[in-house]
Formats: C-alpha cells, sequence, structure tokens
C-alpha cells in the first residue's frame, strides 16, 4: 500500500476541551450533554472535509476527573444521532473489550455502519480506568495479558459475527416468495478461551465489511495487537524524530505480522491554538492557565504517568517513576518531554493540563501548517487527531484559518472523493472469507 499525498485528520471530540480549565473561558461551551454544541462543532469538522470525528470513552467517573470526561453521552448513540445530521465525515468511537459482550458490540458497530451509510470506526480499546472494574462486578481491572489475550479473541470472534451474512444474502423476491439465500448465512460457533457465541448475527454485513478497526494502545502488547489488526493507530509522541523512529517500528511489527508496512496510517494526538499572532497564542495560553484547576490538573498528569504524583514538590524535578502498567504511550512521551526540557514536575503538569500530555501548537495558521507539513513530508505521520483547548470555536477557527492553508499546499483534500471512512482513509473493504474462498476455487 503505496503512502498518499495528502493527510488525514481527525476531530477529537472533547466534551469540555482537551484544557483542564478550557470550559472557563468566557467564549467556552460545554458539550458534555449538550447535542447542539456538539453538533456545531462536528459539522465544522465536516465543512473542512475532516476523515472522521473520534468519541473516546470511560467506563468510571469520579469528582477528580478531567472536566471533559467526568460526565457525558454514551459514543456508540451520540455518533448515531450524528450520523443523521451529517453525511460524509467518518464517525469513531471507542469501545471497550473487557467490559462489553461481542454481539452486543457487533450488533451497534454495524448499526451504526448501517445507518451511517459506511461511515463507523472502532476503537479497541482494553481499558485505562482500573475504577470500571467495580462497575461491571468484578474485583479488580484485569492485567495487561489477559486484557490482551481477551481483546485478541474478541476481535475474531465480532468479525465472524459480521461475516454472518454476505452480500446479497437478503434476496426480497416477492414473486418467488424467496427472502434469503440460505446458502450466504454462515453460523460462527465461536467456543474460545473468553467467549462461546453461537451466532448468527441479527443485522446484515457492515457497508465497509468490518468497520475502521483503530487502536490507541503504547505498550509493546498494545503495538503488538494493533500490528496484527489495526488499520488506523493514534500515538503521543513527544518529537518528529522519536515519532519518526516510532513509525518505523510500527510498520516493522506489521511486516512481521504479514502485513503491509504501510497498512496502518499513524495518527499523532496534536492540540491547536489557532491564533492571529504567536503573541496573541501565548495570550490565550496563559488566560487557560490560569483558570486551571490545579487538583484535577494533577489527577490528569498522575493518570497518565501511572502514579499518585501529588506527594512529589512542583517546584522540584520530575520523579524517577517506574513504568506505567496503564496508559504507557503517553507516560513514556511526557517522561521524554520532562527529560530533554529540564522541566519541573509544575511545569509538566501545566503541560499536561494544556493539551492531556499531546503536543501543542499555537500561533497563526501558517506556522501551525509549517509544522503540520513537517511531520508529514518526513513521515513521521499520516496525519493528526486534532484536539482542542475548548469547544466549539477553535474547531471553526482551525477549519476557517488552517485547512485552507494545507489546502493550497496540496497537503489536505479539496473534498470527499468517496462517502465511506475507508474511502476517506484510502482503506480497501475487506471481502467476506466465504465469497472470497468461492472466488479463489473459481481461478485455479
Amino acid at each position: 500500500m503505496a503512502r498518499e499525498n495528502h493527510m488525514h485528520l481527525g476531530l477529537y471530540l472533547s466534551w469540555g476541551g482537551e484544557h483542564i480549565g478550557g470550559w472557563r473561558l468566557p467564549e467556552a461551551e460545554h458539550g458534555a450533554e449538550k447535542l447542539d454544541v456538539v453538533v456545531r462543532g462536528v459539522q465544522a469538522a465536516e465543512r473542512g472535509k475532516f476523515d472522521f470525528v473520534f468519541s473516546a470513552d470511560g467506563l468510571a467517573t469520579t469528582l477528580d476527573f478531567h472536566p471533559s470526561s467526568l460526565v457525558h453521552f454514551e459514543p456508540l448513540t451520540l455518533l448515531s444521532a450524528l450520523s443523521v445530521l451529517t453525511s460524509r465525515i467518518g464517525l469513531a468511537s471507542t469501545v471497550s473489550t473487557t467490559y462489553s459482550e461481542p454481539y452486543n458490540v457487533a450488533r451497534l458497530l454495524a448499526s451504526l455502519d448501517h445507518l451511517s451509510n459506511g461511515r463507523a470506526g472502532w476503537n479497541v480499546v482494553t481499558g485505562s480506568q482500573p475504577e470500571a472494574a467495580w462497575n461491571f462486578g468484578k474485583d479488580a481491572h484485569p492485567d495487561q495479558a489477559e486484557r490482551y489475550a481477551i481483546a485478541g479473541e474478541y476481535l475474531e470472534a465480532i468479525k465472524g459475527l459480521w461475516d454472518s451474512w454476505e452480500d446479497g444474502a437478503i434476496v426480497e423476491n416477492k414473486e418467488t416468495g424467496q427472502y434469503i439465500d440460505a446458502d450466504k448465512l454462515h453460523i460462527l460457533d465461536h467456543v474460545g478461551e473468553h467467549f462461546r457465541i453461537k451466532g448468527p448475527l441479527n443485522i446484515t454485513r457492515p457497508p465497509q465489511g468490518y468497520p475502521v478497526i483503530m487502536q490507541a494502545g503504547g505498550s509493546e502488547a498494545g503495538l503488538d495487537f494493533a500490528a496484527r489488526t489495526a488499520e488506523v493507530v493514534f500515538v503521543n509522541q513527544p518529537g518528529i524524530d522519536d515519532a519518526i523512529e516510532f513509525r518505523k517500528d510500527l510498520q516493522d511489527r506489521c511486516e512481521r505480522a504479514g502485513r503491509p508496512r504501510n497498512a496502518i496510517k499513524v495518527l499523532p494526538g496534536l492540540n491547536v491554538y489557532w491564533a492571529e499572532t504567536e503573541d496573541a497564542g501565548k495570550a490565550k495560553l496563559a488566560e487557560l492557565a490560569s483558570f486551571t484547576d490545579r487538583a484535577a490538573a494533577m489527577k490528569v498528569l498522575s493518570e497518565r504517568l501511572g502514579q499518585d504524583l501529588s506527594v512529589y514538590p512542583l517546584d522540584g524535578p520530575v520523579p524517577d517513576l517506574p513504568p506505567s502498567k496503564i496508559m504507557q504511550g503517553h507516560a513514556n512521551a511526557l517522561k521524554a518531554i520532562a527529560k530533554r526540557e529540564q522541566l519541573t514536575l509544575g511545569e509538566l503538569l501545566d503541560y499536561a493540563a494544556a493539551g492531556s500530555g499531546h503536543r501543542v501548537l499555537y500561533g497563526p495558521a501558517e506556522k501551525i501548517a509549517d509544522d503540520m507539513e513537517e511531520w508529514f513530508r518526513r513521515g513521521a505521520a499520516d496525519g493528526f487527531m486534532l484536539k482542542f483547548g475548548y469547544v466549539p470555536q477553535p474547531i471553526e477557527e482551525f477549519v476557517e484559518h488552517v485547512v485552507p492553508v494545507l489546502q493550497k499546499r496540496g497537503l489536505f483534500r479539496e473534498d470527499y472523493q468517496g462517502t465511506t471512512l475507508r474511502e476517506h482513509l484510502g482503506l480497501s473493504r475487506p471481502p467476506h472469507p466465504a465469497a472470497a474462498t468461492r472466488e479463489a476455487a473459481v481461478g485455479e
């Protein structure tokens, strides 16, 4: 698969903005449970020809969580509503394999793909919130090895469910009375270590074959899982050289897994603060910092680094921490930034507060486009998962000011060339296994 000559852009749906204090700005709106706010942001991204909008999810909440994740809509319900309020932009969501059942999720995602005419994507996660276990009748969050073993079997089973019906299985011949072609119905009969599922699924194969499979794990187990299964990977890389090395490593893993080197689109997270001048951008960040709840920011940083950091002095160095067992990609990136920039713990706290640990760009459109172009041209990224400090105004500003610069440079599409998320991303539609086997037999 050859690399495309334009970048891909995803919009990270952050309910109150990525900045810890973003919701407090006078011009900010909070879309956690306000559909009109979400719709305005998503429709702006669609006007900007973004590939997709992405909704993360969590299955637990406490009072010291980031304001964006404290309370919010259930993502698949929200994306189903967005499917009738948009027409071209992709609709992707996190769904945990640790705290859900394959049959239910197969139905939900297939339904979303049908409702949106082929625009669904699934970020396959094993869960980064240990607190979630208590909401699902478990005493403890499973360890990493068990979570990824579950995820591997889960994805295999759910694809089998999506393959319950071949294309054209529903005949609906009123003259003959034939409703289905029984030869195109397949019973899964999955029996594995973690799941036993009879099937078939009571909805036909998704328009895309399978919704686009996404992944964001940064651990060794997560990266190997992505290399075997993912089509899009969200990453957190502190610098361009680190990102180039990461992408090469992922390509090597794909090759070892028997897949093309460029099978995966790599999208680093990027927080963008457009402003007419660089000084205006700095002023906006300073204003946001003045609204930061330090306790909430410390919770976010501790979560990212996998250890309670509230016991350490803010004016001291970032402590030497053991490897995180939860969000390893975020932890590694933040540690690298702290080491490279010689940050105090308080400075790292402010950095994480500005963008949940991802890179931050601010200033005029040309400066932002220069950075994005360098990362794309040098092979550090296939595009970006764009995040914004508050909503929805910065999304609209990016579309109005930065997207035209990217388009003028030939880095981004002028218009959608297809209708499905797979077409936006340059991904092929997976053939049905039974149909592919028959076609191969005929060709012999």
